[in-house]
């Protein structure tokens, strides 16, 4: 028996259709319109740079045809998670109190782990059929994924933890990931029902549009993990050069 899929985002859409597929919710626009204001308030003109590009983000991937197109493509699931996971959530950790991890005292082994799970869980296949199921279940999905990556970046980046803690944070989530992504891309069938009869229209069969979301969870994905593993091992070796020179 068949499941029946509500899509948060509205019905899977065609190519001759997207470009007027737009998200108009009337709640989620006021709910991100409120918090892009308070953001705004008090905010230096930096501040206010990076509260408009997370605006930008935010408009992608919720607002946009971005976000019917994931109910058609789980390809374009994924360039939507890595919107919300690796590029609005660390945004999102920047504008967060620097000491706000060490308030809450939490292992960073322990927000790796839980991390992890999350993603793990939303990519099993019922899980994420359930999450396209109706829009309360989306927002459950959207939400657990969201906290989860916010966290992650608010340890990541945060001044209290070491670069070792950090660097072991950026590499092993890259690690997962492309775990992740390599089950994605080698699955020798399709796994995900909702995307059954939704590729088609747009040249893919469901095998190929999930290797696509793979691949693109392979490599735009862990990018920014890749970046700031770098940009840490980067100041760490720039530090007693620029200790040396201050002496």
């Amino acid at each position: 028996m068949s499941r029946v899929f509500e899509p948060y985002c509205g019905a899977a859409p065609i190519p001759t259709n997207l470009s007027s597929s737009w998200n108009f919710d009337p709640v989620l626009i006021i709910i991100l319109a409120a918090g892009l204001t308070a953001l705004y308030l008090g905010q230096s003109r930096a501040q206010s740079g990076l509260t408009t590009a997370l605006g930008i983000v935010v408009f992608a991937a919720f607002i946009s045809p971005l976000c019917a197109l994931s109910s058609a493509l789980f390809s374009a699931r994924a360039v939507h998670h890595i919107l919300v996971g690796a590029v609005a959530a660390p945004m999102i950790a920047m504008m967060l109190p620097r000491n706000l991890t060490s308030r809450l005292k939490v292992p960073v082994e322990v927000v790796f782990v839980l991390h992890t799970a999350i993603y793990w869980l939303w990519h099993l296949p019922f899980a994420y059929d359930f999450a396209l199921s109706g829009p309360w279940q989306y927002w459950v999905m959207q939400c657990g994924l969201i906290l989860a990556s916010v966290w992650l970046w608010t340890v990541m980046l945060s001044q209290p933890t070491s670069v070792f803690a950090a660097l072991g944070l950026s590499v092993g989530t890259m690690v997962q990931m492309g775990f992740l992504a390599a089950v994605i891309t080698f699955a020798p069938f399709p796994i995900f029902e909702a995307h059954f009869l939704t590729t088609e229209a747009f040249g893919l069969n469901p095998l190929q549009d999930q290797q696509l979301a793979g691949l693109l969870m392979w490599t735009v994905g862990i990018l920014p993990y890749a970046v700031t593993a770098i940009w840490m091992v980067s100041a760490r070796l720039m530090a007693p050069v620029e200790r040396r020179g201050g002496s």
